[in-house]
């Protein structure tokens, strides 16, 4: 089984992004950064927040879920605000997204907040809201089930050290996982967290069993050159001891997002 997490900038390298999660097409994928503007009438929107103006594909979970047609798609958004066509402004909800195969029941599920509560009438003050999404699946061909939850970490404008907000965020992750998994159960959790690797968010996920990929096997950062900031971590995956990994990478080729895609075969 092959599970990937990425965070999907919006959707702004779409062409690049659609063609390679359609080649690797992953039995799970947990997506952050996602647009859905239904009433949209472009295939491009813009987004602007002060200085900050970055291109958004208007309907990104529509565009991913089309190029996996054997998934049941879920997107969980975390506001709803505003995007523009030219001067148009166009409505347009943000989130995460959790694609799984169709061979891969469901049995449980979880959506919550792990960051303040939905945003109905704009994206809100920064540190914005933030969502988490958990599931429960059964694997028919290693006969037992997995959790697998991905969340999208707040983006404070002082940086990724630890902060309360950050520490509560992590124990609201906590209690979603441990509401959707069982004991047993292979745990994976993934996202990107918006932290430094020394961060104590992975003391709090510990008590859950879980150790980090990412920051216990020397890889140099998870972000791509689109992303000119210092600080080259943000996104992480977490397994527990039910979890026996096949494979682990950090794919910097090719560029599909100023984030890299994680991507775990079990």
């Amino acid at each position: 089984m092959k599970i990937m997490c990425l965070n999907g900038w919006g959707g702004k390298l779409h062409q690049e992004l659609t063609a390679y999660v359609k080649d690797v097409s992953p039995d799970i994928l947990c997506l952050q950064e996602v647009t859905h503007s239904p009433a949209a009438e472009s295939e491009w929107l813009t987004y602007r927040d002060g200085d900050h103006i970055l291109p958004q594909r208007a309907n990104f979970f529509r565009d991913v879920a089309h190029v996996l047609p054997d998934h049941v798609s879920v997107f969980c958004p975390a506001a709803q605000g505003t995007l523009w066509d030219g001067e148009r402004a166009v409505p347009s909800q943000w989130g995460l997204a959790t694609f799984v195969h169709s061979a891969l029941p469901v049995t449980a599920q979880a959506q919550g907040f792990v960051h303040k509560a939905f945003s109905p009438h704009g994206y809100g003050e920064h540190p914005r809201s933030r969502s988490a999404h958990a599931i429960r699946v059964y694997d028919y061909e290693q006969d037992r089930f997995l959790c697998i939850a991905h969340m999208h970490g707040l983006r404070d404008l002082n940086g990724k050290s630890d902060t309360p907000d950050r520490r509560l965020q992590a124990e609201r992750l906590v209690e979603l996982v441990a509401h959707v998994s069982e004991p047993e159960d292979g745990l994976i959790v993934c996202g990107d967290f918006n932290i430094e690797p020394n961060s104590e968010t992975f003391e709090i996920l510990g008590t859950l069993g879980l150790v980090d990929l990412v920051t216990t096997r020397g890889i140099r950062g998870t972000r791509t050159s689109h992303y000119a900031k210092p600080g080259r971590f943000a996104d992480y995956m977490l397994v527990n001891e039910h979890v026996a990994v096949s494979d682990f990478s950090v794919v910097f080729d090719p560029e599909v997002s100023d984030h890299c895609p994680l991507v775990l075969t079990i």
